[in-house]
């Protein structure tokens, strides 16, 4: 007798989700608008991050670490670019780089549709951030900034309240 047997049939099967042309573009211009003129208008809105916010919602969606990496490259270039004098240019660059690759990683492993999941992870995902940003500022630039403070314990709760919202209306976005 000659059996084979399909060890991997114990595996869950997790979608990878495609969008419309131009979706995610289209949804960068927007968030790069809005994060650069919302905070002249409305203080408060400085919390927000939202360029991250788009990287993690295309990152656990698409599920490739390859594109998550890049596409946090390029929407953390942009965010420099766009930030003025007081960022270094390549900052966010390797912070949104870093977190594309890892949301992708885990959205490959995870199901995060539930909005539970994306809260928590959206949340420990903004402190990633954070404290990529600040290590990088004190490692290369030399700059020692305080981590972690009361600012980004509501910072991360802030943004993943945001997040729970806005990766609702980003799924709309979504080929079937």
């Amino acid at each position: 007798m000659n059996d084979t047997y399909d060890i991997r049939g114990a595996e869950s099967h997790i979608e990878v989700h495609k969008f419309r042309a131009g979706a995610i573009i289209g949804t960068l211009l927007l968030v790069l608008f809005l994060q650069a003129f919302l905070p002249l208008y409305v203080p408060k809105a400085e919390i927000l991050d939202l360029p991250l916010l788009i990287t993690i919602y295309f990152g656990l969606s698409r599920r490739n670490p390859s594109t998550g990496l890049l596409l946090g490259m390029a929407i953390g270039l942009a965010q420099d670019s766009l930030s003025g004098p007081t960022v270094p240019l390549g900052l966010y660059g390797i912070a949104k780089t870093l977190i594309g690759y890892l949301a992708s990683s885990i959205g490959a492993r995870l199901d995060t549709e539930h909005p539970a999941a994306r809260f928590a992870l959206t949340a420990v995902f903004f402190v990633a951030h954070q404290g990529i940003v600040n290590l990088t500022r004190r490692i290369l630039l030399g700059q020692p900034e305080p981590w972690f403070n009361m600012h980004l314990l509501i910072g991360a709760l802030v943004n993943a309240l945001v997040a729970v919202v806005l990766f609702l209306l980003l799924d709309r976005l979504r080929r079937s």
